[in-house]
């Protein structure tokens, strides 16, 4: 018997993997890619924009359905030895505990959408989808089942490549995000709940929205109904053209509630392209920390707007250090972009790539100056607080931690990681960033092999005693 397993989460995630034994959720691109010289010749008769007629629906799903299938994945996961144990969360809260647990590998189960991005089966879907996943299954809409390969994944921007022995497949065409409207008809096909094929549609509610649990994608928000099972599915704008890939929904109750997240096409195809050339993902990095900006900032720095994003804190040594960006400044444009929230600036870092160069407009001491930073890479000790690390993200933590070097060591007069970023469950009870974090359940961590290793023997409430200052805090983390 299968069932669907959603995390009591307001961000769902994997939540549109439809899971089931074990509750897993199977965890330069140029606009306008025409489709593989080899596909089979597609033509359509899909209703033009700007007329005052709804997009035909019927010939998108015709045209482009053949080209979403079903991906079914299976694997096992790690668990605490205490989950399900219903005192865990109790002694959970207190250091120490009842001592660190030893993990344990369960069955898991789950299925997932995708699209192919060229005939030869190159395809398209989530990372989560397949995280985890020791055998990966594609179904096609005509019935023909092939076992895939993960060319690669990237959890950070949850987009993930497979790879099918198959030829001469329909494939999709791409759209460009930049051109698509908020208000625009968009359709959604996918395998929600296991229901193949399932076509529903709404309007794009808004564009380069960042969500509080993940800021390294700039979304598009639609009103499309997609509930687990729609993850990796393609959504299309009213041209039959692919515009993003539907990763989330915001919800309450773990069901469709009016909102869903979509990652941008050309995000996605960045991500394809590193995989397919490369062989994995490498993701910029500007090295501060920023918050946003609000009305009383704004006042004090003389700002006509709050908008941009504040620097709080530069590593040194650092792309920003070396750029001269100053804490107290304030990012307002990148590469001639409008930066109006902290996300913006943490998306537009995340998409670049490494030796990138980019031109910072900063606002300091009441004037404009201009910067420019050549970026630097995600270093190998660094967690990402994203769909990110398994480890990190099975206990679902959302930080960002890196070694503290000598001189922040000297500073805070203590050793431990310092948070750069802090998102869902450890940002909702109060982990802020420029926190050091000291222990873990009572055990000092100095590194994020030492975090993973704790994590993986925790419950589902975590005490990281924290550095804020001159104080020390205890702070208890719901990651259950």
């Amino acid at each position: 018997m299968k069932t669907t397993q959603m995390k009591p989460s307001r961000l769902v995630l994997a939540l549109l993997a439809a899971g089931a034994i074990g509750g897993a959720g199977a965890t330069a691109f140029t606009g306008g890619v025409s489709m593989a010289a080899n596909a089979p010749a597609i033509t359509s008769s899909i209703q033009a924009p700007g007329t005052s007629s709804p997009p035909n629906f019927a010939q998108i799903t015709r045209d482009f359905g053949p080209a979403v299938v079903n991906i079914s994945v299976s694997g096992t996961r790690k668990v605490s030895a205490d989950e399900g144990d219903p005192f865990a969360q109790f002694f959970g809260q207190f250091p120490g505990g009842r001592g660190q647990m030893p993990s344990r590998e369960v069955p898991m189960r789950g299925e997932g959408s995708g699209f192919i991005v060229s005939a030869d089966g190159i395809i398209l879907t989530n990372a989560h989808v397949v995280q985890d996943a020791k055998e990966v299954t594609v179904k096609l809409t005509d019935r023909r089942e092939y076992k895939a390969k993960v060319l690669g994944s990237d959890p950070q921007t949850d987009v993930a490549v497979l790879k099918i022995d198959a030829k001469n497949l329909p494939v999709v065409k791409v759209g460009d995000v930049n051109q698509l409207q908020v208000g625009e008809w968009v359709l959604a096909i996918g395998s929600p709940y296991g229901l193949e094929n399932t076509a529903t549609a709404g309007i794009v509610s808004a564009k380069g929205r960042s969500l509080p649990d993940d800021t390294s994608v700039p979304f598009i928000q639609t009103d499309v109904a997609v509930n687990p099972g729609n993850s990796g599915g393609p959504l299309f704008n009213d041209r039959g053209e692919v515009v993003g890939i539907n990763s989330q929904i915001y919800s309450r109750t773990g069901g469709f509630q009016g909102l869903s997240f979509s990652i941008p096409i050309d995000v996605a195809y960045k991500i394809k392209d590193q995989i397919l050339e490369h062989g994995k993902v490498q993701h910029a990095r500007l090295g501060v920390t920023v918050q946003e900006v609000n009305q009383d900032l704004a006042n004090s720095f003389k700002l006509d707007t709050p908008s941009g994003a504040l620097v709080s804190s530069v590593e040194k040594g650092s792309a920003a250090d070396k750029a001269g960006l100053q804490p107290g400044d304030v990012v307002r444009k990148i590469d001639g972009k409008t930066i109006v929230s902290s996300g913006d600036l943490a998306s537009t870092i995340t998409l670049a790539t490494p030796g990138e160069k980019i031109k910072l407009d900063v606002w300091r001491n009441g004037s404009q100056k201009e910067l420019v930073a050549t970026l630097g890479g995600v270093p190998k000790d660094r967690t990402q607080a994203s769909a990110g690390d398994q480890e990190v993200q099975r206990g679902q933590l959302g930080l960002a931690l890196r070694p503290l070097s000598p001189q922040e060591q000297q500073a805070a007069g203590a050793e431990g990681l310092l948070i750069e970023r802090s998102i869902g469950p450890a940002a909702k009870a109060g982990i802020e960033p420029g926190d050091v974090l000291l222990s873990l359940n009572g055990v000092p961590v100095r590194n994020v092999a030492q975090v993973k290793e704790a994590l993986s023997k925790a419950g589902k409430t975590v005490a990281l005693l924290v550095q804020r200052g001159e104080d020390k805090i205890f702070v208890p983390v719901q990651i259950g």
